[in-house]
């Protein structure tokens, strides 16, 4: 067993509450988003991002808008919906669980 593989699925399995995460503390530019889960050692690509943001603004999640920007052309900035917000309070609540799971798993001392 490659223990890489299991670190790579770890990550996957959190990376979209990550992004509802940052994405809910106000309108996000997809580059800033990349940035802020980077430096958070979430290693992410555009690759890995844009489809999963397509899934959660077809969910229903996000939401984006066009702004002008001074330096280019117009930039897709993303906001999460009322359902979004719902989503990630219920996300929230899971990783708390799992998170009590997991210490009380690894702390046992049986």
């Amino acid at each position: 067993m490659k223990i890489e593989n299991t670190k790579v699925q770890m990550r996957k399995g959190i990376l979209e509450f990550c992004v509802l995460h940052v994405i809910s503390r106000g309108e996000v530019y997809v580059s800033d988003l990349i940035e802020e889960l980077k430096k958070a050692k979430m290693v992410v690509v555009e690759g890995t991002l844009y489809p999963l943001l397509t899934r959660l603004k077809n969910g229903g999640l996000l939401e984006y808008k066009w702004i002008e920007s001074s330096s280019g052309p117009p930039r897709k900035y993303y906001v999460l919906t009322e359902a979004g917000t719902k989503a990630l309070e219920e996300l929230a609540v899971t990783w708390k669980e799992l998170q009590d799971s997991t210490n009380h798993i690894i702390n046992d001392k049986a």
